[in-house]
């Protein structure tokens, strides 16, 4: 990659197209180069790129909308927007605007991680800290541009985050802040409020839209009545509301309004044996999912309904390959980043599940989850992508949504198709299509500049060296670096 600052134009209309542009983009490119000044000592050792234009030359575009890849495209960004995207001879740079030569790159939208929490396993206890430092730096160098953070064990925190984030004191990606769990009585972490009936999940849910989250989640145990009145409530502050269920199942959850399902088929409880209505008994999910019938009447009937009811779906792919056999590959980059306890935590688990007799149960139910993805997004339904960083750990922040793109090709989806689940489908669900999703001019220059093509390789999305995020150019193996054995510990 090669950088250096615009020239003049020779001829006489280029000359003049791009005085045209650079008197367009005069404030503009003033307000970007404020912006960026005005960021943190912190934020600025992180930043690679900072110009108040930038000109992305001979970069592969893959813009997020599915569409086939085009070559030897210049991005042109100032005032921390997409200005255009043009056919790198005949794009109108402005004079002085800094050029970044991406001959064998690609530029892909900023990804919209839609289970994107900020907490990590403790390890042996059901407790989980609070990932303030390490978190929303990986998220950010993974080009993962925008979460949802789907749930929250320290509310309070996130949302201060959030405010530094965007106050430019600290990196990270922008964050739709989910409240605290809504889980009946039965959760299995003392961190969890447990509801005492729907008149306190409306006070909650009440309580933490006043506070600022701009999300709800419900949780395993609670209770239908609870739910509908969480839904009720959510809805009147005109928020979405998801969840992880499994008292209730995915039929009934949609009927009451719920918004958003999270991970899949694999928790969805309504197709056990002896199923008790508000009761959560996920001990033989596992197992039932595996041998189920994709296609018999109830399964069918299911995503039908859940299309119907314009229900997302939440893909978190990554959390469940942890439990199934010498999977996902280990990689250097995510030992490199546990604190040395939660390394040895992480290895010692997943080498006593190599050898579970559970371990062909586990194999299934991946692929039937995989499977349920493909048959509900080919029938029409809205698939979004998360990672869900829990589990025993080894799923990290950044790192897993990356793993997310690649298990959804493993799934049977294209790489672009994968790419536009990861970016688009999450800014459509959170209303922001206007702004994030895709690359075209006018949307925020949130992009991820990966060496290689994921178009025809989506392993490469793991070679992203720079993200910008409102114009702004991190660079991701700083970033990487500044949180080497943190995770586990802040």
């Amino acid at each position: 990659m090669r950088t250096r600052k615009g020239k003049p134009f020779s001829s006489r209309m280029a000359i003049a197209a791009s005085a045209v542009l650079t008197l367009a983009l005069g404030l503009a490119s003033a307000a970007a180069a404020q912006s960026a000044s005005s960021l943190s000592p912190e934020v600025k050792k992180y930043v690679r790129v900072s110009a108040p234009v930038v000109a992305l030359e001979h970069v592969r575009v893959i813009d997020g909308t599915g569409a086939a890849p085009v070559d030897d495209e210049t991005v042109v960004i100032a005032d921390g927007k997409i200005q255009s995207v043009s056919a790198a001879g005949a794009a109108n740079v402005p004079s002085g605007a800094q050029i970044l030569d991406l001959s064998g790159y690609t530029v892909i939208p900023g990804l919209v991680g839609m289970h994107d929490h900020l907490f990590y396993p403790s390890g042996r206890v059901p407790v989980y800290n609070e990932m303030a430092y390490s978190f929303p730096k990986l998220y950010l160098a993974a080009g993962v541009t925008t979460i949802r953070t789907t749930g929250s064990i320290e509310p309070y925190t996130d949302l201060e985050l959030k405010r530094e984030i965007d106050a430019g004191e600290i990196p990270g990606p922008n964050m739709d802040v989910t409240g605290p769990y809504l889980e009946g009585a039965g959760a299995f972490t003392p961190q969890m409020h447990v509801l005492t009936g729907p008149e306190d999940a409306t006070r909650l849910v009440n309580y933490w839209a006043e506070e600022g989250v701009t999300s709800l989640k419900a949780y395993m145990h609670i209770t239908p009545p609870e739910l509908k009145a969480a839904i009720d409530a959510a809805h009147q502050h005109n928020l979405k509301i998801t969840g992880h269920l499994c008292s209730i199942g995915f039929t009934q959850a949609a009927d009451l309004g719920i918004d958003d399902l999270e991970h899949g088929l694999v928790v969805d409880t309504e197709f056990n044996p002896g199923k008790v209505a508000g009761v959560c008994d996920n001990s033989p999910t596992y197992a039932t999912i595996a041998k189920l019938d994709l296609d018999s009447a109830p399964v069918q009937a299911m995503i039908k309904d859940l299309i119907r009811r314009h229900v997302a779906v939440t893909s978190t792919l990554p959390v469940f390959e942890t439990f199934v056999p010498n999977r996902p590959p280990l990689e250097s980059r995510v030992l490199d980043a546990l604190l040395p306890q939660a390394q040895i935590d992480y290895l010692a688990t997943r080498a006593r599940l190599a050898n579970s007799p559970r371990a062909a149960i586990a194999a299934a139910f991946f692929k039937k989850e995989m499977d349920f993805e493909r048959m509900f997004v080919k029938e029409g339904g809205l698939l979004l992508a998360g990672e869900d960083p829990t589990g025993y750990g080894g799923d990290l922040a950044g790192f897993g949504d990356q793993r997310e793109m690649e298990l959804l090709v493993e799934a049977g989806f294209t790489p672009l198709e994968a790419l536009r689940i990861g970016s688009y489908n999450g800014a459509e669900f959170l209303g922001r299509t206007q702004t994030i999703g895709t690359i075209a001019p006018g949307k925020s220059a949130d992009l991820a500049v990966i060496h290689g093509d994921p178009s025809k390789n989506i392993a490469d999305i793991e070679k992203t060296e720079i993200v910008f995020k409102n114009g702004v150019g991190y660079d991701s193996a700083k970033l990487i670096e500044a949180v080497r054995g943190q995770v586990g510990l802040h």
